[in-house]
């Protein structure tokens, strides 16, 4: 008696063995039935399962296997269990646990191509996603009474008031670093003192608003994708636009008057705050009084450094608010989807952010702001 499941193994005419199983073939009862059988070591001729008074799925599969194993045939099936032993049939367990290898030669141009093809959706979405804000913005300015002045202010105060302490302190420890670091390097040429051009042009010119770009796409460039990509998910975008009300001017348009706006107020206040970094460092480990590096600060940095910064600073923001948008306007299927547009709003905003800073630099290089 194994539970409630028996066997028993009867010679017949032929000198053969028959399995004979009585009781319950369900799936609480074949663990044991199968470790029992097993053990036995001799072949059937034939599985007399008359005796069975229930049998599920699991219980048949295992009759069907016992017979494929030692190629004899199942009697004395009910009606039931026939109509079972028939649905599991050729259910086996002997496919590839492994899937084949792809040869390396044939892998690489096969996802080569996957990716060129999604490029192109991705280009396609790009193109009508810009479409959609130029119609929103054509469509506010012909009815101004339809700009959501209270949208575009809150958003306003999220990407920069709120975010003046961290950017400050980021940008006021990263002139201390510049600093430090350039003054230790120069030393060795004994021009200590030009640590002050180094600061003021690199801050006002690169970092500041570079650096504040990549803060702004990791802090507000992500909650635009996820606050947009969970609104898909509730379907809170599908009833705007049922009531009449368009989404691309109701929640794109504001963080992109937003961001750039805000953009470049964070970037002059970053680049302050990184001279101001500077001039610390300056009085404690140079020697040079704080408000005396401030002033050389307006003799060695020519104004058009400041005005390459404030030019690239719009720019920036409005890169990082157009990645945060898109990418949220594309969640759809289920809440995971939302983890992985905000991630690709953020790595592409700050590729982006980095490589038309290098077409900046080229740029203004040409015009003669070098």
């Amino acid at each position: 008696m194994l539970g409630s499941v028996t066997f028993s193994l009867e010679d017949n005419e032929a000198g053969g063995s028959r399995l004979v199983i009585a009781g319950q073939m369900l799936v609480s009862s074949v663990g044991s039935f199968e470790n029992e059988i097993e053990s036995v070591g001799r072949d059937f001729t034939d599985i007399d399962i008359s005796g069975v008074d229930e049998m599920d799925t699991i219980g048949a599969w295992v009759v069907c296997r016992l017979a494929t194993q030692h190629e004899c045939p199942v009697v004395g099936a009910s009606e039931t269990a026939t109509h079972l032993l028939k649905a599991v049939e050729g259910a086996g367990a002997d496919g590839e646990l492994c899937p084949p290898v792809v040869p390396v030669w044939e892998r690489v141009p096969l996802a080569l191509g996957d990716k060129v093809y999604a490029a192109r959706g991705g280009i396609f979405g790009v193109v009508s996603f810009l479409g959609a804000i130029l119609v929103g913005f054509g469509t506010l300015i012909r009815r101004p009474s339809r700009i959501p002045f209270r949208a575009v202010v809150r958003q306003m105060e999220t990407v920069g008031v709120s975010a003046l302490p961290i950017i400050g302190l980021m940008s006021f420890l990263i002139g201390i670093v510049i600093a430090q670091q350039g003054a230790a390097q120069l030393k060795q040429f004994g021009a200590e003192t030009l640590t002050v051009n180094l600061v003021g042009r690199i801050t006002l010119r690169e970092l500041g608003v570079l650096m504040t770009a990549i803060m702004v796409a990791g802090r507000s460039g992500s909650a635009f994708a996820a606050q947009i990509g969970t609104m898909k998910l509730t379907e809170e975008v599908d009833a705007m636009r049922t009531i009449g009300i368009s989404p691309i001017e109701q929640l794109v348009i504001p963080r992109i008057l937003a961001s750039t706006f805000m953009m470049v107020i964070l970037g002059f206040y970053s680049s302050v705050l990184g001279i101001v970094g500077g001039a610390v460092i300056g009085q404690v480990a140079l020697g040079i009084p704080f408000f005396t590096f401030l002033e050389r600060i307006q003799e060695v940095v020519p104004i058009h450094d400041v005005w390459v910064g404030l030019v690239k600073a719009p720019v920036f923001g409005l890169i990082v608010a157009l990645a945060g948008c898109y990418h949220g306007m594309q969640v759809k299927g289920n809440s995971e989807e939302v983890g992985i547009r905000t991630t690709m709003a953020v790595v592409s905003a700050i590729f982006a952010v980095i490589v038309l800073d290098a077409f900046f630099a080229v740029f203004f290089t040409e015009v003669g702001w070098g």
